[in-house]
């Protein structure tokens, strides 16, 4: 059940409550010498529901430099204007329940603004029944520019009370509502539930990113070194020996071959396409290489021989063969470049 605070007291100003005939206890009204009293208009219900609230709303016109209830509604349990309200069945419900005081200001003019206050009173007469009671003036505070406080009083208003039941024939006490089901808010569930759908994206754009990067379009390893001249010349020339050509009696063969892998190891060493070069182009080619090649007789030499075989038709004995071979070998050895010496150190 709300908890309800026992009167009202609007007193933004120290204005003293009297018991004399003609003046109400809950509410003196001030106006200093020489001051325009601003216009205050109120409104009450005429009517109401005992243990329901009805509002009076009251607008003041004043200066717009001068403030209604300039420390806000403030609620006093004690005086004589709060024993004068207990008296009159008028109770304030408690502002920490949602259903306190409120108040609003707007500008009407260069000079002149108008507040509206809207203050909800709990209505509890005495007894059960019909009631007809009066609720006292409430003082209305106004602070204006030069520090000066100004109480007005609203006019006593009447309003009559009924029952909530005075309508129905023979009411019955009405049962309880049904329970309501309990929520909690648990906050560290939500924080977890959070956090792991931010982790999930975030793995997600981490997830897509990585195979993005994975797929993207890589460059070409480098191709291996090319291999020296002279490894490829030896194991061309180690294949014509052990391939049992001249068993075979093919000889031209065994001549074209050992022909072809000297002719492609001075192209490699001198920068030229052994293959695709006549004799005749070769010698003219090795003769201006400088300095002069020591073994450039005996290369001719073997050219020129193996050119008779090719062409000529010139069919050489077995010995010629192996001699041939021989010699091709010997001059991939004395051709082969020799390393630099280390340097010393210094």
């Amino acid at each position: 059940m709300r908890r309800l605070l026992p009167v009202l007291a609007l007193v933004l100003a120290p204005g003293t409550a009297t018991a004399d005939a003609g003046v109400w206890a809950s509410c003196a009204e001030h106006v200093p010498e020489g001051v325009s009293r601003p216009k205050l208009v109120d409104r009450f219900p005429p009517r109401g529901t005992s243990g329901y609230a009805a509002a009076l709303e009251v607008v003041v016109e004043h200066g717009k430099g001068e403030t209604v209830l300039p420390q806000g509604p403030k609620v006093q349990t004690g005086g004589e204007a709060a024993q004068a309200l207990a008296e009159a069945g008028f109770y304030l419900p408690d502002p920490d329940g949602g259903a306190g005081p409120t108040l609003s200001r707007a500008d009407t003019s260069a000079t002149s603004s108008r507040t509206t206050v809207t203050l909800p009173f709990l209505v509890l007469p005495p007894t059960p029944g019909r009631h007809q009671m009066t609720l006292p003036p409430i003082p209305i505070a106004i602070a204006r520019a030069s520090g000066e406080i100004v109480t007005l009083c609203t006019e006593p208003h009447a309003i009559l009370v009924e029952d909530p039941t005075s309508s129905v024939a023979d009411p019955k006490p009405r049962p309880n509502p049904a329970p309501r089901v309990q929520r909690e808010d648990w906050v560290l569930a939500r924080q977890i539930t959070y956090a792991v759908l931010i982790a999930a994206a975030v793995a997600a754009l981490a997830t897509f990113l990585l195979l993005t990067w994975l797929r993207r379009a890589r460059p070409a390893p480098p191709p291996p070194p090319p291999r020296p001249p002279w490894e490829v010349a030896w194991e061309e020339l180690r294949a014509v020996r052990f391939a049992g050509l001249v068993e075979q009696q093919r000889y031209a063969e065994h001549f074209d071959r050992v022909s072809d892998a000297l002719r492609k190891y001075l192209g490699a060493l001198y920068g030229f396409d052994g293959l695709e070069t006549t004799t005749s182009e070769m010698e003219l080619m090795l003769h201006a290489v400088e300095p002069r090649i020591a073994e450039l007789d005996a290369i001719c030499a073997l050219l020129r021989l193996s050119d008779l075989v090719k062409f000529a038709k010139y069919v050489p004995k077995p010995e010629d063969c192996a001699s041939v071979l021989g010699e091709a070998e010997r001059l991939v050895n004395a051709l082969m470049p020799v390393p630099p010496a280390p340097k010393e150190a210094a």
